[in-house]
């Protein structure tokens, strides 16, 4: 691995407080009580920091998040960590009844509103569902949703990388939320298998969760998910062209729940 692979996330960590910092210590400023509640600042940095990178991510992806999303999900959707919704506009109405999109970043519920809307999901038809926990809260997704396994299908779309308690967590959305016969789609950043840049993934994961709310570079995600077991069909693909060799390694996957 190259000296300038090991040290490219500097660029994106500049870029980020370029962005971030000066509003994000201007809402401090303004609301003083912020500092009381330590999860609120870094989501106020990451508000900055989706506003001005999410519509690019999405738009690099188009095509897989397509394949992954559009054939594959129906049913009552689970949206982990929404972000701005982008992944309202790849559902088709046809199969998916219901769009429920999990985001704790009160800061970006506006712009998954809108997105929802433009896809054709709302509130008053009952087919959109807007909560501000984390994926971790699986109770007060359960209770939301009105009882036990009433998701058809999951989905998270570098997500998972941030969540608290990632192994517990996939555990008991897998076990707990999702309907058996249902499907967990994903498409997350992981831990490289090459040891040497696993090294690296962990040298710097600390100081990128502190950038970007949590995120982290090196989880296992892909396999923490099959380790759940119960799954009747496994699918774990790379995605074309990406070089092994780099910190950002990513994982396509779907996993049907035995029934």
């Amino acid at each position: 691995m190259s000296i300038l692979k090991r040290f490219s996330l500097l660029g994106d960590l500049y870029f980020a407080l370029q962005l971030a910092f000066w509003p994000t210590l201007w809402r401090i400023w303004t609301t003083p009580s912020l500092l009381l509640h330590p999860t609120a600042i870094p989501r106020v940095f990451m508000s900055h920091v989706w506003t001005a990178f999410g519509a690019g991510i999405d738009g690099n992806n188009v095509q897989l998040k397509t394949s992954l999303i559009t054939q594959n999900a129906y049913g009552v959707v689970l949206d982990l960590g929404a972000g701005h919704g982008h992944t309202a506009k790849y559902l088709d109405t046809a199969r998916v009844t219901k769009y429920v999109a999990l985001e704790p970043n009160l800061l970006m519920h506006d712009e998954i509103k809108r997105a929802a809307d433009a896809a054709g999901f709302n509130e008053a038809a009952g087919t959109f569902l807007l909560l501000a926990c984390g994926a971790e809260d699986t109770t007060t997704i359960l209770t939301s949703l009105g009882g036990y396994q009433p998701v058809d299908t999951l989905v998270s779309v570098l997500t998972l990388c941030s969540v608290d308690e990632p192994q517990e967590t996939i555990k008991s959305l897998a076990t707990e939320v999702l309907k058996p016969g249902g499907q967990m789609l994903f498409f997350e950043h992981v831990r490289n298998p090459l040891g040497h840049i696993a090294w690296w993934q962990a040298f710097w994961s600390p100081l990128w969760a502190l950038a970007f709310d949590g995120c982290k570079l090196d989880r296992p995600t892909h396999m923490w998910i099959q380790q759940v077991g119960g799954w009747a069909n496994e699918e774990v693909v790379g995605v074309d062209d990406e070089d092994e060799d780099h910190l950002f390694w990513h994982r396509i996957g779907k996993f049907v729940k035995a029934t």
